[in-house]
């Protein structure tokens, strides 16, 4: 069971981190069409489609957060036995 919840993680881990290359690959995309100008503009298209990729990645981190606030507490939580 604690290998199917390392495998979990890891899976999500991955998840958030693919969040951020998409980001990063926009940016490099936009610097390498803008070739060596000092400075750089980017469309109200690209921009919007940055924003999104990180709002999703915040609400996934939000909800992990949530959840592993929920487990931990029915994790720490001690059972005992009923007595009649």
């Amino acid at each position: 069971m604690e290998n199917s919840t390392q495998s979990r993680q890891a899976q999500s881990g991955l998840r958030q981190i693919a969040n951020l290359k998409l980001i990063s690959r926009l940016l490099g995309h936009e610097l390498h069409v803008q070739g060596s100008a000092k400075t750089i503009s980017l469309s109200r298209d690209e921009v919007l489609e940055i924003q999104t990729t990180l709002d999703l990645f915040i609400e996934e981190i939000s909800r992990l957060q949530v959840g592993q606030q929920a487990n931990g507490a029915v994790e720490n939580t001690r059972l005992v036995t009923a007595r009649n």
